[in-house]
């Protein structure tokens, strides 16, 4: 029934939207539209006593995992469709979204939110690797939608690399079908099957297949060598689009690796895909930090530091052990939060200075105070300062690392330094100009604070408050959560 009432609504609020006038119409459907998905995680992750099967069909299944992921997607959307409503009418009224993609923005971005949790609830692989598909043939239309050329360059560009990768795992999904027919008698791609019948499996045809589905996985969660996609389309795309780029669909990918991940453990081939996921975990975050210190743009910057995360996480689930892989789920949602809080600032920041450039921002705190403080707040949480939860998070992913490989931890802890160092110069040159000392004060009329419309602070203020409090207090309901996750994907 879960999936069901899923579907239920995602019909409903896709008709209601094409069938509105307004804008304001159109919004209130899409927000209405993420709190019934919120609604109905809640209440499944409350009702749910076991993992099994959906609607009376072997191809979608509900665990713990797939609510949680589910969850912090519906959670984000709502906070994007409260952010939209302001930000939106100011890219028409700047002329960067015309009037007339109004109704198509909204319904892509309906149906991106429904087929997100499709893809989460997908207990076959080959379910999943069609909506995985389709999240990236919809977020890359969000990504196109704003009247400019490098928007649909970019968009193009996803859809090519992204798209392209995923053929690989096509092959990948071959493999593994042939495979479990030679130990089944009959063919399966089911996650749940493949994980209760990992052992029989080969270990080097399980590798081989691995590796084919890793390349479609990785360049879904832009990994090195994957990841050029990424930092084009996050800063390219309207902000409230940006978050959920980097909030919500690069999850898919990490989820893809992480089920994947959970068979393979099972075998022997574990300690050689082990290795694998570490070598590309501490390669992405290698690329990604470099890149970041050239950076002079917001959005680039940030763009670049979720491919680095998605690194991090990748050294997580390479690990392997349960405290590891409690800590990178805990990760996934304290990443999200806070990339979303971010995009969110840089799409105020955007609007301010009709530029995401470093040396045309200046009298941050007086013009923008709460995207200004956003930013900072959000810039700290992301690279891992205490008392955030990413730092809880990398601290424990570290540990158990240490005992793994101690070269592995000191490199890793290196290019953090260098990653902090990124954002503290940028912080430094932008957030500390002022008009007078960029000299143009006499010269030209100071500029006005841009007035931001009602909804575009709430999202900024909600997720700065949500990063404390898992910064200090970890909620015994998460934990247990967690624990539950660890223990499904039969790590204890």
């Amino acid at each position: 029934m879960i999936i069901l009432n899923y579907l239920a609504v995602g019909a409903v609020a896709f008709a209601l939207i094409l069938l509105s006038k307004s804008h304001r119409a159109m919004n209130v459907f899409f927000i209405l539209h993420t709190l019934a998905f919120l609604a109905i995680g809640f209440y499944a992750l409350l009702t749910i006593t076991a993992p099994g099967f959906e609607t009376g069909s072997e191809y979608f299944y509900v665990d713990h995992l797939s609510l949680y992921e589910v969850l912090i997607a519906a959670l984000l959307f709502f906070l994007a469709s409260v952010y939209a409503n302001g930000y939106v009418e100011s890219l028409m009224q700047a002329q960067e979204l015309h009037r007339n993609n109004l109704k198509i923005f909204y319904m892509v971005f309906s149906l991106l939110l429904t087929t997100v949790t499709l893809a989460f609830f997908s207990d076959n692989l080959a379910l999943f690797w069609i909506f995985a598909e389709l999240t990236t043939v919809f977020s890359a239309a969000l990504v196109a939608i704003l009247s400019a050329r490098e928007n649909i360059d970019a968009a193009i560009k996803y859809i090519f690399i992204a798209s392209g990768a995923m053929l690989f795992s096509f092959i990948g999904l071959i493999f593994l079908y042939t495979l479990s027919g030679e130990v089944l008698g009959s063919g399966t791609l089911n996650w749940t099957l493949l994980l209760e019948n990992a052992a029989l499996l080969s270990p080097k045809m399980l590798t081989a297949s691995f590796v084919f589905l890793f390349i479609g996985f990785a360049a879904k969660s832009g990994i090195f060598p994957f990841h050029t996609w990424l930092p084009d389309a996050h800063s390219k795309a309207p902000s409230a689009v940006s978050a959920i780029l980097s909030g919500v669909l690069l999850n898919i990918g990490v989820y893809g690796i992480l089920r994947m991940y959970s068979i393979v453990r099972q075998t022997q081939a574990e300690d050689m895909i082990s290795q694998f996921l570490l070598g590309f975990g501490l390669l992405t975050v290698a690329v990604a930090v470099l890149n970041m210190l050239l950076q002079k743009n917001l959005k680039m910057l940030i763009a670049f530091s979720s491919v680095e995360h998605m690194g991090i996480l990748l050294l997580g689930i390479g690990i392997g052990t349960p405290l590891a892989l409690f800590w990178t789920l805990f990760y996934i949602l304290a990443h999200s939060l806070t990339k979303a809080a971010l995009f969110f600032s840089a799409g105020i920041l955007h609007r301010q200075y009709e530029s995401n450039l470093i040396q045309d921002v200046k009298d941050v705190f007086s013009l923008q105070p709460i995207a200004g403080w956003g930013f900072v707040i959000g810039s700290f949480a992301i690279v891992g300062m205490p008392p955030f939860p990413i730092f809880s998070a990398k601290f424990f992913i570290l540990l158990e690392a240490f005992g793994f490989s101690k070269s592995l931890v000191f490199a890793v802890l290196l290019l953090l330094v260098i990653a902090s160092a990124a954002f503290a110069r940028f912080l430094i040159e932008a957030f500390t100009r002022s008009s007078k000392e960029a000299g143009t004060e006499g010269l030209e009329t100071p500029p006005l604070p841009y007035v931001v419309r009602s909804g575009m602070k709430f999202p900024i203020i909600s997720i700065i408050f949500m990063i404390l409090v898992l910064g200090v207090f970890f909620p015994e309901s998460l934990k247990n959560l967690l624990n539950e996750i660890v223990y499904e994907l039969g790590y204890l």
